[in-house]
């Protein structure tokens, strides 16, 4: 029996609801190994979770993502050995200084590539590989809008866009995070504070309608994503930072040019396990080669867990929030 700090939720709520306490550990289980958290990943499904948009038993501990370093090995187990360094995603209660992991939800961190930004790498990275690749697969001569380009998955998906050949058009609250974007290789910048008309915008940017809209904003930006689009163009929701988006009339969808809706979700693209190592394995070897940078914006101990997802919530960040076992 070991001894953990984690971060738990108590009831479903706003951030008051979390509880950083020490608790009991048991040894590593059939199939599991026991893992040394260095950084567990900040991020808005943790958010639904914790108000209950996605209902979870309380109470529970916090996150879906994180790395470190393997420090027991369970019965069963042959693939991982004590000192491995290993990163996952999707898999619940990461925000810990020690954890319990199926040893198949496991992937190993490439050599060169820090723990700290494997963690942040893992459940962004994947999500935008899906969607870049698997949901609406880029290509040349196509034109993507994404919105929040200088956030967490905004920044991977105007890298691998970019990188797919293709030209992305990208909305942020403000001209410095645009900036980001652009140094990522946007073509096309729009501060959706200071237009009128976001949908029109797009369109004069691009020339014409996009092919693809990536939409991880949600309820401030749904309408004006589905306007952007060209005819037979696709509608990619795969967040709600700003809120979920209300039922609408699906005829909508018709009189917009024969479009198409999806609101996609990682768990269904790494479901195989070959599936979840060619993603992870493309992600972190492009971070290793340096082809994919991953910006961490913030560094928060678990203690001040409550800050991290404030500063989350509240949109007022770049790139990716990490919390470390320690200040």
């Amino acid at each position: 029996m070991n001894r953990a700090t984690s971060v738990f939720v108590s009831e479903p709520g706003d951030r008051s609801v979390l509880q950083v306490r020490d608790h009991d550990l048991p040894d590593p289980s059939e199939g599991e190994v026991q893992v040394e958290v260095a950084a567990a990943g900040v991020n808005f499904i943790d958010v639904y979770k914790r108000q209950g948009v996605y209902p979870v038993p309380t109470p529970f501990v916090l996150g879906e993502e994180g790395a470190g370093t393997v420090t027991a090995v369970g019965p069963g187990v042959s693939d991982h050995a004590v000192g491995d360094r290993v990163a996952w995603c999707q898999s619940a209660g990461s925000e810990s200084t020690l954890v319990n992991k199926p040893a198949r939800l496991l992937v190993p961190v490439p050599d060169g590539v820090d723990l700290e930004v494997a963690a942040a790498a893992m459940l962004q990275g994947l999500t935008a590989h899906y969607l870049v690749t698997s949901t609406y697969a880029v290509g040349p001569g196509d034109v993507a809008l994404v919105h929040a380009a200088a956030g967490g998955v905004g920044q991977l998906l105007v890298q691998m866009v970019t990188a797919r050949g293709a030209t992305v058009v990208a909305t942020a609250g403000s001209d410095e995070k645009l900036e980001i974007a652009r140094a990522l290789g946007a073509q096309h910048l729009i501060n959706y504070e200071t237009v009128d008309d976001l949908a029109a915008a797009v369109r004069d940017a691009a020339g014409r309608g996009v092919d693809v809209a990536y939409d991880g904003v949600g309820k401030a930006t749904f309408d004006a994503s589905l306007a952007s689009l060209r005819p037979r163009g696709m509608m990619v929701l795969f967040g709600g930072a700003s809120g979920q988006v209300p039922p609408f009339d699906i005829q909508r969808l018709n009189s917009g040019g024969s479009l198409f809706l999806t609101r996609p979700t990682l768990g269904h693209y790494v479901a195989e396990r070959e599936e979840f190592e060619w993603r992870a394995r493309e992600v972190l070897g492009a971070v290793a080669d340096g082809s994919l940078k991953i910006d961490i914006g913030g560094r928060y101990p678990l203690t001040e867990a409550a800050a991290a997802y404030e500063a989350l919530e509240g949109r007022r960040t770049t790139g990716k929030l990490i919390l470390v076992p320690t200040a």
